[in-house]
């Protein structure tokens, strides 16, 4: 029997959880949610790894593509990421709160249940902390690798981020739907889990729609660099887009992502420089749906999604997420500590931010590798003007 993926799981794990806040007796509820609360503990405990283990390889990864065109791609990249997660921003501060306000949603803080054992595990860094630390030891690697050809703490740190994966695939991703459980066990013994799924479904749409908005965008980008059709460019990959949903990896999708570019007549070296290095550093999809989810989140709390705030997210996330899409689920694993340290998210928030995020990663895995044929021809068109300058110089 072929087992049950994530989200299938996940939506199981809501459901359970409904049923047990509505219909079975209240010790249950509480059983359910005393695993939450001890699940989100270690959530906390783990995030400066995830950000540790993440960037550190990522950073000291790039030391051996140095050059121009590791430059460009890069600053493109991450620019397109922020652009992404701005522009996200904008929409949906204006769209969520009509959709938030119309279902009476209560704060997910604020269910009522309280757990038979609350259990602290505090974290040994704090976010920015390892955020700081990751970027010292990431770049004293880089510099360690080039000049004195030293590979034992670039091993450990890889070793490292083995071991951080591990953690998130067998014990992390399997229990998720037992934490998502109790949240909405929480949820439906206030009475407002029903309110809650109806925001959602709604948010949903307007994120996969905001996904399609920005891919269009995006190639019309393109196109006025490279002259190229944008929606040919988009058409051509339309392969890696509905791999990415299966896969829900933008790194398991390079190899069809790498063949679906290079149809747009992308020169062979940018396309096998810029499509991998985008699975790592180009994050637009990923930004768009957390930002939403965020904002409401926020709103459901009774909260006002601040834009200083929700910048200062913007900018962090995609510098977070280095190396998280060869992971699925791995982008909300990241967040987590931007989530709590900058938006002041609890429990009961981050649990409900992991259950929205993993319910739809596949989509913004899509759109991560599709915008990923975009900037490769962003790069091959500049490139290619900057040899022409060169030669008629």
């Amino acid at each position: 029997m072929k087992k049950l993926g994530l989200v299938p799981r996940l939506l199981i794990g809501i459901i359970i959880g409904i049923i047990i806040g509505m219909i079975f007796p209240t010790w249950m509820s509480r059983l359910i949610y005393t695993f939450t609360h001890i699940f989100g503990e270690f959530l906390n405990y783990i995030v400066p790894f995830v950000i540790l283990a993440f960037i550190i390889p990522g950073i000291a990864e790039l030391g051996d593509k140095a050059g121009k065109l590791l430059g460009s791609t890069v600053l493109i990249a991450y620019g397109s990421t922020i652009t992404a997660g701005t522009i996200a921003y904008l929409i949906a501060s204006r769209i969520v709160p009509a959709i938030v306000k119309s279902a009476s949603v209560a704060n997910p803080e604020e269910g009522g249940l309280e757990p038979y054992l609350k259990l602290e595990i505090p974290p040994l860094l704090g976010v920015m902390t390892a955020l700081v630390t990751a970027f010292i030891i990431g770049l004293g690697i880089n510099y360690i690798r080039s000049q004195k050809n030293l590979q034992n703490l670039y091993g450990f740190m890889n070793e490292f981020r083995e071991i951080i994966v591990l953690v998130i695939e067998k014990v992390i991703i399997p229990f998720l739907p037992f934490h998502i459980a109790g949240v909405f066990a929480n949820m439906a013994h206030s009475g407002t889990a029903f309110q809650t799924l109806s925001v959602f479904g709604r948010v949903f749409a307007l994120i996969i729609a905001m996904h399609l908005g920005y891919l269009v965008l995006l190639f019309s980008i393109a196109g006025g660099f490279s002259g190229k059709n944008p929606f040919t460019s988009l058409k051509n990959m339309i392969p890696a887009y509905t791999t990415a949903i299966g896969t829900m990896s933008s790194a398991a999708t390079i190899p069809v992502t790498l063949k679906s570019a290079k149809k747009n007549n992308i020169s062979e070296r940018v396309a096998d420089f810029v499509i991998p290095l985008g699975a790592t550093v180009h994050l637009a999809g990923s930004t768009i749906t957390l930002t939403t989810c965020a904002i409401a989140v926020v709103l459901i709390q009774g909260g006002t999604p601040v834009f200083g705030h929700f910048f200062h997210f913007i900018v962090l996330l995609g510098v977070t997420m280095i190396a998280a899409p060869g992971v699925p689920g791995g982008a909300v694993m990241a967040a987590l500590g931007l989530l709590t340290s900058i938006l002041g998210f609890g429990e009961g928030a981050t649990a409900l931010m992991i259950g929205l995020y993993l319910a739809q990663d596949s989509f913004g895995t899509a759109c991560n590798v599709t915008g990923d044929g975009a900037i490769a021809i962003i790069v091959d068109s500049l490139r290619k003007k900057s040899r022409e300058g060169v030669n008629a110089a």
